[in-house]
């Protein structure tokens, strides 16, 4: 179950429930269950004592649990010489004729690829899913905000 909750003056964020976010993590329901005892992910409770973990606790984890768990992502690294990878969750998928535009939320910023069609068929991207996006680019400019 997904539900939306509004805090004081907060954007509305996604809560999931502790085996919705295990199964995103990668981990299993027990670890998942000692993190929200020992406090190392963060949740909320509901009205009946319930656990629901934002959906923000999970992108901000996605990264570390995968380096540690995930060890088809970490040989998947030794195969690429790219470096500049960031790890996150699809938010969205759209295809249209050849092409398709995927949008990955990385923390709380956002980046869109457009790939062809036939590979995000391929790799049967849905949103929801993580995934990695590999930045390789001659330039990159530095802005400061």
């Amino acid at each position: 179950m997904k539900r939306n909750v509004r805090g004081g003056g907060e954007q509305r964020e996604e809560l999931l429930r502790p085996r919705e976010a295990a199964l995103q993590l990668r981990i299993s329901f027990p670890t998942i269950k000692q993190w929200i005892y020992s406090r190392k992910i963060r949740s909320v409770r509901t009205a009946g004592g319930h656990h629901r973990i934002p959906q923000g606790e999970v992108d901000r984890l996605l990264f570390r649990t995968r380096a540690k768990t995930g060890p088809e992502r970490q040989d998947l690294m030794r195969r690429v010489s790219g470096r500049n990878q960031l790890v996150g969750r699809i938010e969205e998928v759209r295809i249209s004729g050849l092409m398709a535009e995927v949008t990955l939320s990385i923390g709380e910023q956002r980046i869109t690829s457009i790939i062809t069609a036939r590979s995000a068929r391929e790799m049967q991207l849905k949103p929801g899913q993580s995934a990695a996006a590999l930045i390789k680019a001659t330039e990159v400019m530095i802005l400061r905000v």
